[in-house]
C-alpha cells in the first residue's frame, strides 16, 4: 500500500475511465498492468494471445487497447492492422528494446503510442490517460480553437465534420494524424522541432521524437504528390518541420 500518494492516486482516479483490453502472453505483465490501470478507475480485462484480442475486440467496445508485439501465434503487429481496420480505437503498444523497427511499423499502422519494456506500470498509465484524453479531445472537434474550415488550395480540413478532403476525395487520417495537421496548418510558416511537436500535439513532456517522425511521414503520403519531396509539410534540416501553404493568402 502507497499512504503518501493515496490523495494523488484517488485524484487521477476521478479523471480516469473507460475500458481497456490488455493483450500479453505474460501473465505477470498483464496482471500488473491491469492492476495500475484499474487503480486510475479503469474498467481493464485481459487475454494472452492475438486471436483471443480479436475475438474480444469484436465482441465488446473497448476505449483503448494495451498490445503486446510479441505475442504467441497471430503477433501484435497483424492485431494491431486488424483492429485499425474494425475501428479506430486508441492503440499503446508495448515492445521490447531491440524492437524498433517493429515499434515504427506499429506506428505507420496505426498504433497511438509505445512503451518499451521493461517499463514502469505508472508510465504506462500516464500514456494511457494521455491518448484517452487526446482521444476524447479529437471527437469534440467544435471545442478546438480556431478557423473551422482550414483551406490551402486542393486540401481542406473541416474541423466540425472532422473530415479532409484532397483534390475533392476524402482522405483517411488517423485521429494524431489529423490533430497533427490541423496543428501546422494553424501555424503556417512556423518551424517546429519534434519535441515541440510532441509537447503540443501529443501533450506529452517526455517520450521518443521518432514518433513525431513517423506520423510526419504518414502525413506527407496522404496529403503530398511527391512525398519524398514534400511542398507542404517541410523539413527544417537542424530544427524539424514547417507547414508551407501551397496557395498562400
Amino acid at each position: 500500500m502507497m499512504s503518501s500518494g493515496k490523495g494523488i492516486e484517488r485524484g487521477v482516479a476521478a479523471e480516469a475511465g473507460g475500458r481497456v483490453l490488455v493483450v500479453d502472453d505474460d501473465p505477470t505483465v498483464a496482471d500488473v498492468v491491469a492492476r495500475y490501470l484499474r487503480r486510475d478507475g479503469y474498467e481493464v480485462e485481459c487475454v494472452g494471445d492475438g486471436a483471443a484480442a480479436l475475438q474480444r475486440f469484436a465482441a465488446a467496445d473497448f476505449d483503448l487497447v494495451v498490445l503486446d508485439l510479441m505475442l504467441p501465434g497471430l503477433d501484435g503487429l497483424e492485431v494491431c492492422r486488424r483492429m485499425r481496420a474494425g475501428r479506430p480505437v486508441p492503440i499503446v503498444m508495448l515492445t521490447a528494446l531491440g524492437e524498433e523497427s517493429d515499434r515504427i511499423i506499429g506506428l505507420e499502422i496505426g498504433a497511438d503510442d509505445y512503451v518499451t519494456k521493461p517499463f514502469s506500470p505508472r508510465e504506462l498509465a500516464l500514456r494511457v490517460r494521455s491518448v484517452l484524453r487526446r482521444a476524447s479531445a479529437t471527437a469534440a472537434p467544435a471545442a478546438q480553437p480556431g478557423p473551422a474550415l482550414l483551406r490551402d488550395g486542393d486540401l481542406v480540413v473541416d474541423v466540425a465534420a472532422h473530415e479532409v478532403t484532397l483534390g475533392g476525395t476524402e482522405i483517411s487520417l488517423t485521429s494524431r494524424e489529423y490533430e497533427l495537421l490541423v496543428y501546422l496548418m494553424r501555424h503556417p510558416r512556423q518551424a517546429f522541432s519534434r519535441r515541440d511537436l510532441l509537447e503540443q500535439v501529443w501533450g506529452w513532456s517526455f517520450g521518443d521524437t521518432s514518433t513525431v517522425t513517423v506520423h510526419v511521414r504518414r502525413l506527407r503520403e496522404k496529403t503530398e504528390s511527391i512525398p519524398t519531396t514534400p511542398q507542404r509539410i517541410v523539413t527544417v534540416w537542424g530544427v524539424g518541420y514547417r507547414y508551407e501553404p501551397v496557395d498562400p493568402e
